[in-house]
Parts: structure tokens; C-alpha cells; sequence
């Protein structure tokens, strides 16, 4: 007998070590490889507001914390597990020479799960908050994404662990859930209001509503983490931001929640969101699961709104029309970058729409692959706006795509080329003669059809006149007045007829405006009223462009609809306000700037102002704690470019040295790409508009031949 219990003490001791081994060697390697370089989640929701404050500690009565050490079986000799707290797991791993080799104890709550599939989350207890890198069940084997039975927000915990030092961040590592104690049913629910979807959208900021529907669509982020979904009922739907929930529902489940009402905008746009009044995306947070039949529902809904990706767009972002689906007919298209893709919905005209919202380089929108190139039934929702200084731009979640093999009824083509081509040429109000070009034809390859026809008529040409002249139809605005412009289309014997109404506003008085020169001298934060000429377009700036005069030159950054409008040539009188971008060093320029009147005019702007005697290697020598902003040098020189996975990175240089052209994407300089190479006459600006030092925008370029080449990338045509 004596015999038999020393051998099962000694397989005891090499199940321990063996135990101990695991723990500390290849166990480790169960878990997901940690990603240094993961992007920080943004939109639609950048950080759950619930993570900024602990939750008040569990109640004693509840807390699985109760005992302070680890009852030990004499006839066990498994080493005892120490318990500590969370403050004491943190000065562990701070201590010098610590190695994360021992297993702890720690009894916690969930303050949020991070990673439904591995089980990342943040505990906490009173002593402070700890991030968890991975949860396993007790024995290591089951993943947290497969066990039965799990934990989630809110819940007490007890894990085994192990503390390191990651990067010098604590966390808790190779986590295993001994038990925990769910509290999902704590909350008070006598607290918040039963709501239709309907209800909820049009609740006000913080409200605590109970809301069922069913789950339309998932979304993800980083890592393809569930942070959300959209839930329908009948007509009406809305975005609920949870992981935690998010992790816990399926497409075509049918749940109730109890939840708060918000409108989410990334932190760093809200003041450009104010601006243009867009209040952000409508939207459900910090989520109670009430209940979930784990059904297949159907969710889709006959009375969804049916409407176009034209109309989607046009619709002022102060009307809220976010994380509401809409039934729309649209072309779907991928376009593949490098390392990402990118989805977009656009109308039947091939150019009109946006583009979907991803946090997983376009792995959440893969299903769309089979679209790709087709024009299909489109369940969507705007998911948000990004807002900037020159607008908000809506971006789409797609929620179910049906290929219904469209095929474009060419009997609508008069129609389609009347409301896509025809009526849009055209601005509410014109302060002077545009001459402005019509579109006489319209052809679609995408569509299957060659040369609708446009006419035009005015009900008052001594107001507006269509001219025709050298075989253009040209629009002249005379005198001031209101005036129906008729736009007729024809197609193979089909006709449809659509009007506009166009105010001619041609003041008697100049309107009092200053130089140039003097908007450059003026104090910063005065608004100024300012004369000048459109010349190219201002890179990483979607409203943004030059006005020149014979003074000098200064960068004006308005909206995306007002720059539609302008043209290079255009005389203005724009009103805004002198501003640095960043500092004393910053981008002199012109913000927020509205158009106060357009003379319109085919007018070369002035280059008196250029400067002509240097070269490339001189702006590269220019003193970077002086602004020179406001400067335009014209220099010989050639383009190289480099492509990378975000970017098309453009350089000019004089084969001595090389200056960096600012840029926001591939767009910027991309008509710039058939020149690489070729010794080039450059009309180059300095800007500054990060206080990263100086950096190039390319105004025009000239070719041997003399031709000139605008940069005319924010403006319409």
C-alpha cells in the first residue's frame, strides 16, 4: 500500500511539471499571433465609449472572490496557485528581471471582449484594469470561440494565468477559465422604455429603449472581430454597436435588446460634422441581450424604401437618412489595391456612388466577389459620413446583393440621359455668364446604348439664352431674372422632358473685396473678403485651390460643392478666413471660404508673382522654420514616382535632388504618371499643411511642345 502511493505521488509530480511545461512552452503557441501592427479601429465606432470608465465592482454577494488563497488537498501535489489582484499582477511584470514563467490566480469582471474568437477582453476588479491576450477552458484545450459555455461583459471570472510584459503593456497570457458567474441578468430593465425601430431612430441622445428586430447583416473590425450589426423589423432598421453582442447573434436571428441611443462620429471629424450639420450615424450602444430565438428569419421587407444611388447621394447629410437599408439597383465593383480591397456601389451611370466601409482591408465585403462587375438588386445602408473641412461622403454597408440578370430596358434611356447627364449641368443660382457647354449626347457601353440626344430650351432667353455656336450648344446667362430651363431627351423614338429652375443673380455693384497680397498680410482669424482667379487644385484637399492674382497667390479650401461649380479661369470673389493650418509655420490659407460671386471668364491667372530664378535643389534648401507657402516656383525638372500599397508617392527633381510632393492617395498625382521622366517646365508650390516641413503641389506642367497641362483633380470636369 505504501508502495503504491509513492508511485502515484511521483506521476503526480511528472503530471505537474509535465502541466507546468505546457503552460510555459508549446501551450503558448495555441494561442493567435499578436499583431504589432494592427490599425487602430475606426468607424463606425473608433472606441466603445464604455471602455473609457470601469463598471462599479461587483457586489459581494455575486463576487466569485470570496476566499483568499486556494484550498490545497493534502493528497494533492500540484503546486498551490497564488491569487493576486490586478494592481499586483501589474507590478509584477514592471518589477526588473521579472520572467512570466508562474501561474495566478485572478478574480475579475469583464469590462469588455475584444476578440469573441480567442477570447481577448479587458478585466478589471477594484484595484485597477488589465487587457487578457487569449482565454482558454480550464484544461487549455477548447478555444473561448468554442466553448459551450462562456463568459461576456459584465460577468465575474476567475482565471488561471500567466503575467507578462508585452512590449512593456501588462497583460494576462495563456488565460484559463476556471469558472465564471454570468450577470446578464442584472440589469434593471424597469428602466428602459419599450420602442419600435422607428422609435428608437428618432429617439433622443442617451435614451434607454428595449428594441427587437431581426439581425440583417454583421459588421467587423480589425482582425474580422464582430463590433456590431444591423437590426431590422418590417420597413425600419438600425445600427447596434456591441461586440459583445455582436458576437453573440447570427444573420437572421430574432432578438430583443436593451440598449442606448447615440449618434456616433469619429472624434477627430465632429467639428467638420457640425459644420455641415451632419449629426453621425444613428445608432444603438452599450447592449443588453435580452433574448434570441437563433432562428433563420427572413428579414428582408417588400416596403424597404426603393430609391437610387444617385438620389442616396444627393441627399443633404442634415437629414438623417444613416444605417437606414434602402433597396437600390447599382452597379458593384472591386477594385484591388495593395493588401486591401476596396468595394464600391455606384449608380447606372458607372461614376455615381461611394464606396463601402471596411476595417479589414475589404475582408468583410469578400462575399461581394461574385457581383463584381454586375448590376444587381442592392439592400444598403449609408453607415456613416467621413466628415472633413471640404464635406461629408457618405459610405455604404451593403446588406444583401441579388443578381437578377438586370438588363437595362433602353426604352428609359431618353430619361436616364435627361436625369443623369441632362438636368445635373446646371447650378440653383448664377452671378454671371458661365458660357457653359451642354452635353448634347449621351452613350452608355454599361447600359447598351449610343447617342441619346439633349435639347434644351429657356423660357426667357432675355435672361438665358442656348446658343449654338461653332456646333456647341452653349448656355449664356444675360441679365438677372428666374427663368424654366426645359431638357428634352430622345432615343430610338422615345422622348422624356424634365425641367429646372435657374436663378440669374448678376449684381450692379462690385462687391468690396481685397487683394491677394492683403489676405496674405491679414491678421489670422479675420474674415476676409478676397478677388482673385481659380488656378489648379490643391492635393489632400478635396475642396481645396489656388486664387491668384497679380499680388500674389494663396490656398483656399471650401466644400466639395462649391469647387464643383468652379473652373480654372473662373474670376471670384470668395469670402473666408485667414488661417494657419497647423502653427505659426503651418499652410497660410484661406478656410471655410464661401463664394460670394462668379464672374466666370476663360481669365489666365497672373504669374507675376512666380518665382523664376531658382531650382529644384533650392526649394530643397529652403529654410523649413519660415513659411513659404504662399510661394509658386517655376523650374525645370522631371517626375519619378513610386508606387506603394496606399499610395503613389511623386517626386520632382533637377537630377541633383528630389522634392516630395504632398499627396493623400494615388489620385492626387496620377495624371501626372504619363510624363515620368520627361524634362518638364514646373510651376511647383510649396505647402505645409501637417508642420512636417515643406513639400511640393504641382500647379501645371509644359511640355516641350509648349502644351500645358493643369492639375484640375477637385474640380468637375
Amino acid at each position: 500500500m505504501k508502495a503504491t502511493r509513492i508511485l502515484a505521488l511521483l506521476l503526480a509530480m511528472l503530471m505537474a511539471l509535465a502541466l507546468f511545461a505546457c503552460d510555459n512552452g508549446n501551450a503558448e503557441t495555441e494561442a493567435p499571433t499578436q499583431n504589432e501592427t494592427d490599425p487602430v479601429e475606426t468607424d463606425p465606432n473608433e472606441t466603445d465609449p464604455e471602455d473609457t470608465t470601469p463598471d462599479t465592482t461587483p457586489e459581494d454577494t455575486d463576487d466569485p472572490t470570496e476566499s483568499d488563497t486556494t484550498e490545497s488537498d493534502p493528497e494533492n501535489t500540484t503546486p498551490e496557485i497564488k491569487v493576486i489582484t490586478i494592481a499586483e499582477a501589474i507590478a509584477l511584470c514592471q518589477a526588473d528581471g521579472y520572467i512570466s514563467t508562474e501561474r495566478y490566480e485572478i478574480r475579475a469582471t469583464i469590462k469588455t471582449v475584444s476578440n469573441a474568437q480567442y477570447g481577448g477582453m479587458i478585466i478589471y476588479d477594484s484595484t485597477g484594469e488589465i487587457s487578457v491576450y487569449g482565454t482558454y477552458s480550464a484544461d487549455g484545450a477548447i478555444a473561448y470561440g468554442s466553448m459551450t459555455e462562456k463568459p461576456y461583459k459584465g460577468d465575474d471570472v476567475v482565471l488561471h494565468c500567466i503575467i507578462q510584459n508585452y512590449n512593456g503593456t501588462p497583460e494576462v497570457q495563456n488565460a484559463r477559465l476556471i469558472s465564471f458567474v454570468s450577470n446578464q441578468g442584472n440589469v434593471d430593465l424597469s428602466t428602459y422604455t419599450d420602442a419600435t425601430i422607428q422609435e428608437a431612430r428618432a429617439a433622443a441622445e442617451g435614451a434607454k429603449l428595449k428594441v427587437s428586430g431581426i439581425v440583417a447583416r454583421i459588421t467587423y473590425a480589425n482582425g474580422m472581430k464582430p463590433n456590431g450589426f444591423i437590426l431590422v423589423n418590417g420597413a425600419d432598421s438600425i445600427y447596434v454597436f456591441d461586440g459583445d453582442a455582436a458576437a453573440r447573434v447570427a444573420i437572421g436571428n430574432r432578438i430583443e435588446i436593451a440598449a442606448s441611443k447615440t449618434y456616433w462620429i469619429l472624434e477627430d471629424e465632429q467639428s467638420n460634422a457640425e459644420k455641415f450639420g451632419y449629426k453621425g450615424c444613428n445608432q444603438l450602444e452599450s447592449v443588453t441581450l435580452i433574448s434570441n430565438d437563433g432562428g433563420g428569419n427572413d428579414w428582408v421587407s417588400a416596403s424597404f424604401p426603393t430609391t437610387t444611388v444617385k438620389d442616396i447621394m444627393d441627399n443633404p447629410v442634415s437629414q438623417d437618412i444613416t444605417t437606414q437599408i434602402f433597396k437600390v439597383t447599382a452597379l458593384v465593383k472591386k477594385v484591388p489595391g495593395s493588401g486591401f480591397v476596396n468595394y464600391y456601389i455606384d449608380d447606372l451611370d458607372g461614376t455615381t456612388g461611394s464606396y463601402t466601409y471596411t476595417q479589414c482591408n475589404g475582408g468583410d465585403f469578400d462575399w461581394l466577389d461574385q457581383f463584381d462587375g454586375k448590376i444587381c438588386t442592392v439592400y444598403l445602408a449609408v453607415l456613416n459620413a467621413k466628415s472633413t473641412v471640404s464635406g461629408c461622403v457618405y459610405r455604404f454597408l451593403p446588406i444583401k446583393v441579388v443578381d437578377e440578370g438586370f438588363k437595362f430596358n433602353t426604352d428609359n434611356a431618353a430619361e436616364f440621359a435627361v436625369k443623369y447627364y441632362g438636368a445635373d449641368q446646371f447650378e440653383d443660382t448664377y452671378t454671371g455668364d458661365p458660357a457653359l457647354e451642354l452635353i448634347t449626347s449621351v452613350s452608355s457601353d454599361l447600359l447598351g446604348f449610343e447617342n441619346a440626344t439633349l435639347t434644351y430650351t429657356s423660357s426667357d432667353e432675355s435672361v438665358i439664352k442656348i446658343n449654338v455656336v461653332d456646333g456647341k450648344t452653349v448656355m449664356n446667362c444675360l441679365a438677372s431674372g428666374t427663368v424654366t430651363l426645359t431638357v428634352t431627351g430622345a432615343y430610338n423614338g422615345k422622348t422624356y422632358e424634365d425641367s429646372v429652375t435657374v436663378i440669374v443673380n448678376i449684381p450692379t455693384d462690385e462687391v468690396p473685396s481685397i487683394s491677394v497680397s492683403q489676405a496674405v498680410s491679414s491678421e489670422i482669424g479675420t474674415v476676409i473678403t478676397v478677388k482673385g482667379v481659380v488656378a489648379s487644385s490643391v492635393a489632400n484637399k478635396a475642396g481645396g485651390f489656388y486664387l491668384i492674382d497679380e499680388t500674389g497667390v494663396i490656398t483656399v479650401i471650401t466644400d466639395t460643392a462649391t469647387i464643383k461649380t468652379l473652373k480654372i479661369g473662373d474670376e471670384v470673389i470668395i469670402k473666408g478666413t485667414r488661417a494657419l493650418s497647423k502653427s505659426t509655420d503651418g499652410q497660410i490659407c484661406i478656410n471655410d471660404a464661401v463664394l460670394v460671386q462668379n464672374n466666370y471668364g476663360s481669365h489666365k491667372y497672373s504669374t507675376k508673382s512666380f518665382i523664376t530664378d531658382k531650382t529644384v535643389s533650392d526649394i530643397c534648401a529652403l529654410d523649413g522654420d519660415i513659411s513659404h507657402t504662399t510661394e509658386v516656383y517655376v523650374v525645370t525638372g522631371t517626375i519619378r514616382q513610386e508606387s506603394t500599397a496606399w499610395s503613389l508617392n511623386t517626386y520632382v527633381g533637377d537630377g541633383q535632388n528630389e522634392f516630395f510632393l504632398y499627396s493623400g492617395g494615388k489620385n492626387d498625382y496620377a495624371w501626372l504618371t504619363p510624363y515620368v521622366g520627361q524634362t518638364l517646365t514646373i510651376e511647383l508650390a510649396v505647402c505645409d499643411w501637417n508642420n512636417k516641413g515643406n513639400k511640393g503641389c504641382v500647379l501645371s506642367i509644359t511640355l516641350a511642345d509648349g502644351t500645358q497641362i493643369f492639375h484640375t483633380t477637385n474640380f468637375a470636369n
